[in-house]
């Protein structure tokens, strides 16, 4: 490890990334669950992705949305799992204190765009269910792009604002990080400068990124129900709540577990199960996402068999041309 003389310090410029390291026998069984399950996460996001771009029926703002999230989750996915995987195999598991707060900035970044993108998406669904006659103005194409725009550089901002803050810090040791992904928490720890400010605009960012659009999404959801419940038929409702359904489970998960690792005092049983939890909100969602809003959206079903069925028509018959060579 790489160690300057700073005075009477020394300072840190590579850190030991420990992973899971404290599950030595189930390295290599970690290793391919984590690589299957990043091979899977790519392959939904795309196929999503896909189907949204060329399926003309899926050109709404709800879809257009749903396009975002996926296009995100592939990002943030790969901004976490590949370094993983190397914990995982590697014997060398120190990484550059550079690398680190790059990994930081991009975890951060997509951790708050994926924050206003959700609420955005819950905004949209209240406005198809609560003032339908007024969606086609609510959520134009240009109000959609703007959303979308206002959710990345939102989560932007916060990225930028927080390594502005830990750029001047001066890393001294210890120089192991307890964690998969190099994060606000064990970065600070890492250091041996006046962290207050740090510590204080990573709480109100939190509080940013988390309460208003939870919030948000938790006035849109209340007004939504009281809709769906005072349409006549019972075919009707369950009708509109399936179009909210897959991102109210979304939703809930995402939220919960943020704030179950965020907002939760820092006791040592939590941070027994930290790296545990962590997992609910940075690999777990990229990989369910697409099999929610795929298996329970009748729309996306029905995209993705028009697909496959013009993939088959286009595809050479094996069996036909044995028979009519048998003839």
């Amino acid at each position: 490890m790489e160690v300057r003389d700073n005075g009477n310090q020394s300072t840190v410029t590579w850190v030991i990334l420990m992973g899971f390291g404290d599950l030595q026998q189930f390295q290599f069984l970690l290793f391919v669950l984590f690589l299957a399950v990043y091979i899977v996460t790519l392959l939904g996001n795309l196929i999503l992705i896909v189907l949204v771009v060329t399926d003309q029926h899926l050109h709404t703002p709800m879809y257009f949305f749903l396009g975002n999230l996926s296009s995100l989750e592939i990002c943030y996915s790969s901004t976490i799992v590949p370094r993983l995987l190397n914990t995982l195999v590697a014997d060398d598991k120190t990484v550059s204190l550079s690398s680190c707060l790059v990994q930081f900035f991009f975890f951060a970044f997509l951790l708050g765009a994926e924050s206003h993108l959700l609420s955005v998406m819950s905004y949209d669904r209240y406005v198809a269910i609560c003032k339908p006659l007024h969606y086609a103005t609510f959520m134009s194409t240009t109000i959609c792009i703007r959303l979308s725009t206002i959710s990345w550089i939102n989560g932007f901002i916060a990225s930028i604002v927080l390594q502005f803050l830990i750029m001047p810090l001066t890393f001294c040791g210890p120089n192991e990080i307890d964690h998969y992904v190099c994060d606000n928490g064990p970065l600070i720890k890492l250091s041996c400068s006046d962290t207050s400010q740090v510590e204080l605009a990573t709480c109100i960012l939190a509080f940013i990124f988390t309460i208003p659009p939870l919030s948000l999404t938790l006035a849109s959801y209340a007004y939504i129900i009281t809709t769906i419940l005072k349409i006549p038929s019972s075919t009707g409702r369950k009708k509109a709540f399936s179009t909210c359904s897959s991102h109210l489970i979304v939703v809930s998960s995402y939220y919960l577990s943020v704030m179950i690792v965020y907002m939760l005092p820092k006791t040592e049983d939590v941070r027994r199960i930290y790296k545990i939890m962590s997992l609910l909100y940075t690999v777990l969602p990229p990989l369910v996402n697409p099999f929610i809003y795929s298996l329970r959206n009748q729309e996306v079903k029905e995209a993705l068999f028009r697909k496959l069925m013009i993939f088959k028509t286009v595809q050479p018959g094996p069996v036909k041309i044995w028979r009519s060579s048998q003839k």
